[in-house]
């Protein structure tokens, strides 16, 4: 298909996002994910206890991911209230792997 000459409007460019537009959203749910490949070991302090309503701090370490001779610490990037743990003791996970839900304030 040829287009005659004059006839063609291109379309004006799409508007820019900040780079921190996800931040904005009101979503009051947050994912504590799986920060390597490995078998995930819940901390001792929230391994035997009922997790619904468990209050977690930014920087609160909830278990560890080992891997063939690592251990790296899995830890909360927001504060709120521990809705569940998704992944159990033992558990293989993948890297981004959710290992609990949050509901942030």
């Amino acid at each position: 298909m040829t287009v005659p000459p004059g006839t063609y409007t291109p379309l004006p460019d799409p508007p820019r996002r900040s780079p921190l537009a996800g931040e904005t959203l009101t979503v009051p749910e947050r994912m504590i994910v799986a920060p390597v490949v490995g078998i995930f070991r819940p901390d001792a302090a929230v391994a035997n206890v009922s997790l619904e309503g468990l209050e977690v701090q930014a920087g609160d370490e909830i278990g560890v991911v080992e891997g063939p001779g690592t251990r790296c610490p899995v830890v909360s990037p927001f504060g709120g209230t521990l809705i569940g743990m998704l992944a159990h003791n033992g558990e293989r996970l993948r890297s981004g792997q959710p290992i609990a839900w949050l509901r942030v304030a």
